[in-house]
């Protein structure tokens, strides 16, 4: 008995869009897990250059996603005035939030960079290389609106483009 053509054709195509679903669905939604509030969960690094340090936050929700360093994203709020946390925490220069999944809909990241820029929220630095080349930045609003996601720093760039590590990167070999 002979297949035609456009059994064939069918086949392929119904093959490919299952498929395509599915790739789909792993990277908008299968790899993310929700993030639990935990001691340490909201941290900002004092301008004392100590360790990072927790500040007041409420009303938490996270993702993060073990197949990339730079999945996470965060929502809370803080009762901190931004002039309090200026005085005392290592603010962020560069501050590029990354894009959340349309699901996870408390993430702007496009309105939170265009309100870094114009000033009318404050990045800080959560902290440097958690994972190396890797930091935490946080962007607090004066309203108290806070957002969290981890961006490469110099030292990830280099480690990405196969350059060699400079001095200043810590902890890998230059």
């Amino acid at each position: 008995m002979a297949v035609s053509g456009r059994v064939v054709g069918l086949a392929i195509v119904s093959i490919t869009a299952v498929f395509a679903v599915g790739v789909y669905y792993a990277q908008v939604y299968g790899y993310y897990d929700s993030v639990p509030v935990e001691k340490g969960t909201v941290e900002l690094t004092p301008l004392t250059e100590e360790a990072p340090e927790e500040i007041l936050f409420e009303n938490f929700t996270a993702i993060n996603a073990d197949s990339s360093p730079i999945r996470y994203r965060a929502c809370f709020n803080t009762s901190m005035s931004t002039a309090l946390l200026t005085e005392t925490y290592e603010t962020f220069e560069g501050a590029e939030p990354r894009n959340a999944p349309n699901w996870f809909d408390c993430f702007d990241a496009a309105q939170i960079g265009a309100d870094l820029q114009d000033g009318l929220a404050t990045a800080f630095i959560g902290q440097r290389n958690f994972e190396y080349g890797i930091d935490r930045v946080v962007a607090i609003y004066p309203d108290g609106r806070g957002f969290v996601w981890h961006q490469i720093n110099d030292c990830g760039e280099k480690l990405y483009d196969g350059s060699p590590a400079t001095d200043d990167c810590p902890g890998k070999d230059n």
